[in-house]
This record gives C-alpha cells, sequence and structure tokens, in this order.
C-alpha cells in the first residue's frame, strides 16, 4: 500500500488548501483488504478537513464501522472533493446509520466551529467522536519568511480550531466519548522548511495531554496521531516539485503512505472497545522514524 521507491511525477498546486481529484496519481482512501467489525456502530463522528487526505480515509473507515459522519471542508475550494466524499461515505454507511453531512466552514475562528458543532447536533442529537484535522502548512527557509498574517492564519487553522471545537463538542458529548487530533513527525522531528507549521503540531501533542487530564474524570478520552510523509493534497499544495519527487526518501521504510493506511489508527482510537485504556497518547504510524515521544 505505501509507495516503495516510487517516485511522483512533478506537480505542484498553487493554492491552500490543496485539491484531492487533481492529484496524480489519486491518494488511496480505500484499502479493499480492510475489513470492518462494527467498532463504531451507532457512533456519531465529526471529522473537520474530511473532504480529502487522511481526513477522507478516516470518514470512510469510520462510515465502514457503523458511524454516521460529517465533515468539514472549505467552500469554493473543495467543492469536487466534498461531493465525491459524500457520495463515497453514502455508499460506505451501513444500514442503521444516518446520512453523512458535509460543512462548509473556515475552522480557524470561533463562531464558524460553533455553526459547525451547532449543525451536527441538529442532524444528530449528539457527538460521539470529534477529530480535529484541518490544517495548512507553507514552506519557508527563514523566519523573514513568515509574516504576521501567515503564522496567525496557520495557528488558526492548526490549532485554534481544536480549542474552539473540542470547547463546544464537549458540550454535546457524554462518558465514552472522545477526541482524536492529528498531529505529525515534525512535531517531535522538527523540520527547518516548516517552522511555523511544525510548531502548531507541537502545539497539539500538548494540548492533546493537557486535555485528557481534563477530562479523564468525566470518561472523556483525548488522543493523537502524528503521521510521517503521506500522498495528500497538503503536499503538493506546499511542496516544491523536486520535493515532490522524493518525498518518504528520507523515512527509514522509503515509502511514502497511503492515507488508507494512516487512517485505522484512528479507527483504533476511537473504538470504545479497542482504546479504552488510552488517553493522552499518540500513535505514530511514521515509517519507521524512532522518535522520543
Amino acid at each position: 500500500m505505501a509507495t516503495d521507491g516510487e517516485k511522483f511525477p512533478s506537480q505542484k498546486q498553487d493554492t491552500q488548501p490543496g485539491k484531492q481529484h487533481i492529484m496524480n496519481p489519486l491518494p488511496q482512501t480505500i484499502n479493499p483488504q480492510y475489513k470492518p467489525a462494527n467498532k463504531l456502530q451507532g457512533k456519531v463522528a465529526l471529522v473537520t478537513g474530511g473532504d480529502s487526505g487522511i481526513g477522507k480515509a478516516v470518514c470512510y473507515c469510520f462510515a465502514r464501522e457503523g458511524a454516521s459522519v460529517a465533515f468539514t471542508y472549505v467552500k469554493g475550494q473543495e467543492d469536487q472533493d466534498k461531493h465525491e466524499t459524500l457520495q463515497m461515505l453514502q455508499d460506505a454507511k451501513t444500514g442503521d446509520a444516518e446520512d453523512p453531512v458535509a460543512i462548509a466552514a473556515d475552522v480557524g475562528f470561533e463562531d464558524n466551529c460553533k455553526l459547525v458543532i451547532d449543525q451536527v447536533v441538529k442532524v444528530y442529537g449528539h457527538i460521539d467522536i470529534l477529530v480535529n484535522n484541518a490544517a495548512e502548512q507553507h514552506l519557508s527557509n527563514s523566519m523573514d519568511d513568515i509574516t504576521e498574517s501567515r503564522l496567525e492564519r496557520v495557528f488558526r487553522t492548526n490549532i485554534f480550531s481544536h480549542f474552539y471545537l473540542s470547547k463546544h463538542a464537549l458540550k454535546h458529548m457524554r462518558e465514552g466519548s472522545t477526541i482524536i487530533n492529528s498531529t505529525s513527525v515534525n512535531a517531535y522531528a522538527g523540520n527547518p522548511t516548516m517552522l511555523d507549521y511544525s510548531a502548531t503540531k507541537g502545539a497539539i501533542v500538548a494540548f492533546t495531554r493537557s486535555l485528557a487530564l481534563q477530562l479523564v474524570e468525566k470518561g472523556i478520552r483525548v488522543n493523537a496521531v502524528a503521521p510521517g510523509p503521506v500522498w495528500t493534497q497538503l503536499q503538493v499544495a506546499s511542496l516544491t516539485e523536486d520535493e515532490i519527487k522524493n518525498l518518504g526518501s528520507q523515512i527509514p521504510m522509503k515509502m511514502v503512505a497511503q492515507p488508507c493506511e494512516i487512517a485505522p489508527s484512528y479507527v483504533f482510537l476511537a473504538a470504545p472497545d479497542c482504546a479504552s485504556y488510552f488517553t493522552g497518547q499518540v500513535l505514530h504510524p511514521n515509517g519507521g522514524m524512532i522518535l522520543n515521544a
């Protein structure tokens, strides 16, 4: 499933968020060997940035496991990816699950996050699983390249949204609910060309651990996933063409993961029958990078 030693064709998208449907090759959302087992039957899940990339694969696996799934996307930029994901989820949902819902939102602002949560609750009644996944990244070789407006934008998307969505979702969560945050290998290894992005991902680790401790007595688990390089639209919207060609070459496994290889980590953390003793933890599907976690 991971791409072993294969170099991707030269390509570059100039706007964020990137568009999955024009990537070459398309990311692999579905693993045909995946065997669902009703791990999330009757659950309600919200996945931010669920129209594409890792978020789309997580939505698919959640739907296959019996959950009713809502996801956010960026209107205008991700409309085609949203339509394709909605159809995929409709086809994947189990008989007793509600229809999937797509919600357009800029999750970097609290009012928008509250509206997202309100809409999910209006449709499904409550929230069992929140996946804070939406993110953006930009390259820069010097701190001088990072403007105040860009710094605020990256922090709003990547970490402010975690605070806002969690804050409002918790009002509709009950014992046994769970929050899963998407961090990155860069939070642990660092990345000299993604200083602001890496800083937000480090903040997500601290946020995960602290919120887990705050909510443990309420029976709500909080964990995170820190992927290595994955073939998603985020890569082609931020990396150079040369970096795309060599993506994954620095990883011990010499592979780039596909989104469908990362999604089962989220299923594990979301499923109470699997991860009931996990909170404040981070899973590391990163191709063999040994980190001080």
